[in-house]
């Protein structure tokens, strides 16, 4: 066995580096922001009577809760993609190889270096500030609104990410460098929180877009000009970086342009349905919430969209995205991908099952991490000085290859490297399955996960329609 690389501890990694950027910025960019109207500022004496009086603790354990419910969701993903396979091809059928068109417009390693940081900060920036900025500027509502906004467009996506996986575009589509991902500096970060499979819907684009809606209905509700808003500073900032997202998210080789419509689908209902909630929290309190749920008006939409939301979830197990066919990977040339393979289990081995699913023999490379980490660099990652540190079998086309994986600690994080062999310009195309000890139980888990999101979908329907009806009163 080899030995593991000597490696510099830095401690300021990607996450590291944009919470630090975001607390730095936060002081000043609310300064700058509320410079015109600083009689709304709250003072610092008035800060933790402002949090008691409009019950703000509310807003940091709901921030709490998530940051578990998020963890625990991912822990879903893998498990659950051997019973459902996965729909990439679907959209590479759609829109083809345009996103390789896309990230050959320019190269420069500054713009890269900016383009990553920013994809992590922005976001960041777009779920913590709002409710902090609001919450300082005395304006209680769109503090809720900004809070809600975050919980609940994650809420709606759940479904997507767990049942609907769709590779991002620099596994799958042949040329497309993972700009991003396959980077020293962000390499574990990334393969730590993310399964590479969560396209659809992009939340680098529902997110914002969903706080515009809230801004723009908040505008219109008390007839105020946004030329005149003083909230426009940060209005712009959150459009800002929208328009970068909208090339960002392509150039890196994460997002398909598929992914961009669902994002601003669910940006209209969780808007929708965050402008309906909060008065009700804010008057009645949980109560008022549960009222609206099982309101005569919205309790049919909602029973609805969870039948349909279970139906579409037993179309998806073992269904059309779970055909052996279809491939996870593609490449060709120098193309290097890489798939994680997570730990759930110190003492019952996953089975990993590699089928090469084309023509072109491919290269698999089983190593731990850490040898992979210092050999990234931009989208490119040195397979060849990586061999001599993990195991490696070539398929033919047509061949698999399964092996049990068993980690020996919870750091022990090891990934699957593929490539063309001999560097074939011909596309090679793998399919990874990996049976986790702990699939079955997890596939109950999932399917209670996706209930709260349709629940908000049917709460929409319901809402909408209601809205519609001729008012018979009177």
């Amino acid at each position: 066995m080899n030995a593991r690389p000597t490696r510099v501890i830095w401690p300021f990694g990607p996450y590291g580096t944009s919470i630090g950027l975001l607390l730095a910025l936060t002081t000043p960019l609310y300064f700058l922001w509320t410079r015109k109207d600083p009689n709304h500022r709250l003072s610092l004496r008035e800060i933790p009577l402002e949090i008691m009086n409009q019950r703000y603790y509310w807003h940091i354990l709901l921030y709490v809760v998530m940051f578990g419910f998020k963890a625990f969701t991912d822990h879903h993903n893998e498990p659950l993609k051997e019973l459902v396979g996965g729909y990439t091809h679907f959209i590479h059928a759609i829109e083809g190889n345009f996103v390789h068109g896309v990230q050959s417009i320019i190269e420069s390693e500054i713009i890269i270096q900016i383009l990553s940081l920013h994809y992590l900060f922005a976001y960041l920036f777009i779920i913590w500030y709002p409710p902090v900025h609001h919450i300082l500027s005395g304006d209680r509502d769109l503090a809720d609104l900004s809070a809600m906004n975050y919980v609940f467009i994650y809420l709606l996506a759940v479904p997507f990410y767990l049942f609907f996986n769709v590779e991002v575009t620099s596994s799958y589509v042949p040329g497309v460098e993972a700009l991003m991902y396959h980077d020293s500096w962000n390499i574990a970060f990334f393969t730590n929180n993310d399964p590479f499979d969560n396209g659809i819907p992009s939340l680098h684009i529902g997110l914002p877009i969903s706080l515009l809606l809230i801004h723009r209905a908040h505008l219109k509700a008390n007839g105020i000009e946004i030329s005149t808003w003083r909230h426009r500073g940060l209005d712009r900032f959150i459009v800002a970086n929208v328009a970068i997202y909208s090339f960002s998210i392509l150039y890196l080789g994460i997002h398909w342009v598929s992914d961009i419509v669902p994002g601003l689908l669910l940006a209209v209902i969780c808007s929708k349905t965050c402008i309906h909630i909060q008065p009700l929290l804010r008057e009645f309190g949980i109560r008022g919430a549960i009222q609206t749920f099982i309101d005569p008006h919205h309790i049919k939409a909602i029973v609805f969209a969870i039948i349909f939301g279970m139906l579409a979830i037993s179309v998806a197990i073992n269904g059309p995205g779970t055909d052996s066919e279809h491939p996870d990977f593609r490449m060709e040339g120098d193309d290097v991908r890489l798939d994680i393979l997570e730990i759930h289990s110190l003492s019952t081995p996953t089975i990993v099952t590699l089928t090469n699913v084309g023509d072109v023999p491919v290269q698999i490379l089983l190593v731990d991490r850490d040898f992979v980490e210092p050999l990234s660099d931009r989208g490119f990652i040195d397979f060849e000085s990586a061999l001599p540190h993990g195991l490696s079998k070539t398929l033919e086309g047509d061949s698999e290859w399964s092996f049990e994986h068993l980690p020996e600690n919870l750091l022990d994080v090891d990934v699957i490297l593929m490539r063309s062999a001999q560097g074939s310009n011909e596309i090679a195309e793998v399919a990874v399955l990996a049976d986790y000890p702990d699939s079955d139980t997890l596939l109950v888990s999932g399917i209670l996960l996706c209930l709260p999101s349709f629940g908000l979908m049917g709460l929409f329907v319901g809402h909408v329609l209601s809205e519609r009806r001729p008012d018979r009163s009177g």
